[in-house]
């Protein structure tokens, strides 16, 4: 099977979901090519695209909030959206791409080259099947203006948000937000921390922005610190991904009291090393902890689809939420002492979130490119 996958970098998560299918379909001997659909055009406008999200969650994260209300207003409209429209103009250069290249199935998890291709088809143009993957908890904005061959949601219960929305029912499949497999390995903590080369007799808290430091890891980071600071066997971890100014800043306040990281391939023995994890609640984030099994407290959600994922994760106990004040983040930092809490929390996330996400998908795609019409759900892996 020859498959394209089309991600943007308007946040880490889809291209990481992006990746985990391309490893799944690399491991089965299948072509997989990833790519940013706008490098067709050029560079320039990618990195413009990914460059004005990541600036916005960065540094004015409620005007992204006030970006996503505005997509949520175009769902009571009889029009198509501006970004299905400014969509368009990428028509002709995917089309010249594919015809170049022969793929069997189109994995798109990002909603932007989901508006490509179905601009492509609403004007005749010839495209493979397509695969729409959600990365986050909800039925975000523009996807039901989509017409993809098959929608993967995260879990069985938000079918009816996709439902609602407009999207129907035989083209959706609940197998999960795929993750690498780094994060189902069997790893133990002790290993992890040996690995990373941190202290086996500290407990970790972990903290992080997401792939792009957003959020307020900074102020999470001077509390929790000031919190644990005559607690000898607990030790501090941030991630601050591409945010290297978070980095610098990070580095010169605390020195050797916090460790202090930067973009980082080794995100799933970070998560493994530490006993609890305070990060944004990111769709594809959230996924690797609970695929993890890692006590989860959610802080400083972007507004929007963080929002629900926070919601989505509180309302079934796979995690705890709270703000930034030294109350809320000394009643979080309880979790260390509370086997029973942290171990029901666990077993939430094991109950609640699809395992092997990536596999399934790509057995689904197989069955997808077999088939001249849709796959019927009962041919699900089981």
């Amino acid at each position: 099977m020859d498959a394209l996958i089309l991600s943007c970098g308007t946040g880490g998560g889809h291209n990481s979901a992006g990746r985990a299918i391309a490893e799944e379909l690399r491991r089965r001997g299948c072509n997989a090519v990833m790519l940013n659909p706008y490098t067709l055009h050029s560079t320039r406008l990618a990195n413009a695209i990914d460059n004005t999200y990541i600036r916005m969650a960065q540094r004015t994260p409620r005007g992204f909030g006030t970006v996503y209300k505005i997509g949520d207003l175009y769902r009571r409209l009889p029009i198509h959206s501006p970004v299905y429209l400014a969509n368009l103009a990428m028509m002709s250069a995917l089309r010249d791409y594919l015809a170049e290249h022969s793929f069997d199935v189109v994995f798109m998890p990002h909603v932007f080259p989901a508006e490509i291709l179905t601009g492509m088809r609403r004007h005749s143009f010839e495209t493979p099947k397509t695969i729409f993957i959600a990365t986050d908890y909800v039925c975000i904005p523009f996807t039901e203006e989509t017409e993809c061959d098959a929608y993967i949601v995260p879990t069985p219960d938000l079918m009816g948000d996709f439902i609602s929305r407009g999207i129907p029912r035989e083209k959706l499949y609940p197998l999960g937000i795929p993750t690498s497999g780094a994060f189902s390995e069997p790893v133990s903590p002790a290993e992890a921390k040996r690995s990373l080369g941190l202290d086996p007799e500290k407990r970790y808290v972990l903290v992080s922005g997401g792939s792009i430091g957003a959020g307020e890891p900074e102020a999470a980071v001077e509390t929790l610190s000031a919190l644990t600071r005559e607690r000898g066997d607990i030790g501090i971890i941030v991630i601050c991904g591409s945010n290297e100014e978070l980095y610098r800043r990070l580095c010169e306040r605390f020195g050797e009291a916090v460790t202090v990281v930067g973009h980082t391939d080794r995100m799933a023995d970070y998560l493994r090393a530490c006993s609890l994890y305070f990060t944004k609640p990111g769709g594809l984030s959230s996924t690797e902890a609970a695929v993890c099994g890692v006590p989860l407290v959610h802080i400083s959600p972007i507004p929007g689809c963080e929002t629900h994922n926070a919601e989505y994760f509180t309302g079934r106990g796979m995690s705890v939420s709270c703000d930034m004040t030294e109350q809320s983040l000394a009643s979080a930092l309880s979790l260390l002492d509370d086997n029973t809490a942290c171990d029901a929390m666990l077993a939430s996330q094991r109950r609640e979130i699809p395992p092997a996400a990536a596999a399934r998908i790509c057995d689904l795609a197989e069955r997808l490119v077999r088939s001249p019409e849709r796959v019927s759900h009962g041919l699900l892996p089981a």
